[in-house]
């Protein structure tokens, strides 16, 4: 079947991708929703701009879409990416989604109207099991974004692996933090994992604090040989 993922440079839309090509789809592309709206419902936001690069990463060529983030009205911007893709002769959406019972609803509302099969392969996941899976499969991930009691500005760009899920799990047992970051406690970054080709090499970086949440941005970045 031909598909796309609907892709953020997360981790949850990057093992999407990789889940597609495990049960051996033809991923055709990727669909970035780039927002100027920091505060997106729907959409990843930081270190959105690097989609580029992870696309050429990963060798799969990548669709952007513009839009300005306005709650619910964002959903007829990604109802246009939706469309391209069909007109591209595009089957079926991949998705991220893991618990946002939100995200998901209105997605497969737009593909259906679309005509495009939504398939969320991690939909329910156990997310102790899920975090471990992305380490295990060697995947390079760090946390881009905090917003959440127990997350400090130490967590930013900090590489997720099994002794920090160690320390996540603690966070949950304290103060119930979700383990896959799905109540919106962080964000996420893929610079490297199985599925790609190449991998991100950060240039430069900076860290935004503000209280008590807080950003990793990276301003530069190139791509190298593995």
């Amino acid at each position: 079947m031909k598909v796309a993922v609907l892709f953020s440079g997360g981790k949850d839309s990057t093992m999407a991708v990789y889940n597609a090509l495990e049960n051996g789809e033809d991923v055709k592309y990727l669909l970035s929703m780039k927002s100027a709206n920091d505060e997106s419902y729907m959409f990843h936001v930081p270190n959105i701009h690097l989609t580029d690069l992870q696309s050429e990463a990963m060798d799969i060529p990548i669709i952007s879409v513009e839009t300005d983030g306005i709650k619910e009205k964002e959903l007829d911007d990604l109802k246009v990416g939706f469309e391209k893709l069909k007109s591209l002769g595009i089957e079926a959406i991949y998705t991220g989604a893991l618990y946002s019972t939100y995200q998901k609803s209105r997605i497969e509302k737009l593909a259906d109207e679309v005509g495009l099969k939504a398939i969320s392969p991690y939909w329910h996941v156990n997310e102790l099991d899920y975090m471990r899976t992305i380490v295990s499969l060697g995947f390079d991930v760090i946390i881009s974004g905090v917003s959440a009691y127990g997350l400090d500005e130490k967590w930013l760009g900090r590489k997720i692996d099994d002794e920090c899920i160690d320390d996540l799990i603690k966070l949950n047992e304290k103060i119930g933090l979700n383990l896959a970051f799905e109540g919106g406690e962080a964000e996420t970054l893929v610079l490297d994992g199985p599925i790609f080709k190449k991998r991100l090499k950060i240039i430069k970086d900076k860290i935004i604090w503000n209280v008590d949440s807080g950003l990793y941005i990276i301003e530069d970045a190139i791509l190298e040989e593995k």
